[in-house]
């Protein structure tokens, strides 16, 4: 994964730059995720580095599935592809869009929940941790049964865990001790 990111890094800074200078971030990040999407799909596989499948082709498929593109975005899908490095997409996506969290002065908070969240739910929390880190927040849910209830929320290196998983093991080391 590290060797991965590596890769990747320089393709998404120079993603990054384009789409900056284009004033185009969205459209870019909703151009890579459906790229990413579709590098990681069954049939993507098979024709990646297949040596019957020229990058040409690779690159030609890969954007046509991945459905309306700018002239720049295909140019980047055919970089990728004839420097065989399409299979780094997801990591490409995740450095941009982290790029383009810090530019825009966005937090990305992932929020692990026991249960599904209401959208009232997760709007609460949005505002919570906007109004502690002064900063807009993206928040990404997922579910995560394993915590029996409450929530878990990460920014960046920080974790705030509010599971009963959490308080369980703070009173299992508190014992211990």
């Amino acid at each position: 994964m590290a060797e991965s990111l590596t890769i990747a890094r320089p393709y998404a800074e120079a993603a990054f730059k384009l789409a900056r200078e284009a004033n185009a971030l969205p459209q870019w990040s909703d151009a890579l995720a459906r790229l990413s999407a579709v590098v990681r799909s069954e049939g993507a596989h098979g024709l990646i580095g297949n040596p019957r499948v020229t990058d040409a082709q690779v690159a030609t498929l890969v954007s046509d599935v991945a459905g309306t593109l700018s002239h720049e975005q295909m140019n980047f899908v055919s970089v990728l592809a004839s420097n065989e490095r399409l299979e780094v997409l997801p990591e490409i996506v995740t450095i941009f869009e982290t790029l383009r969290n810090g530019h825009e002065g966005v937090l990305d908070a992932q929020v692990t929940s026991a249960y599904p969240l209401s959208e009232q739910q997760v709007a609460d929390v949005v505002a919570t941790l906007e109004a502690k880190y002064g900063r807009k927040v993206k928040v990404t849910v997922s579910i995560d049964a394993d915590l029996i209830g409450g929530i878990s929320i990460r920014i960046g290196d920080e974790v705030m865990d509010a599971s009963v998983r959490g308080k369980l093991a703070q009173l299992a080391d508190a014992l211990m001790n």
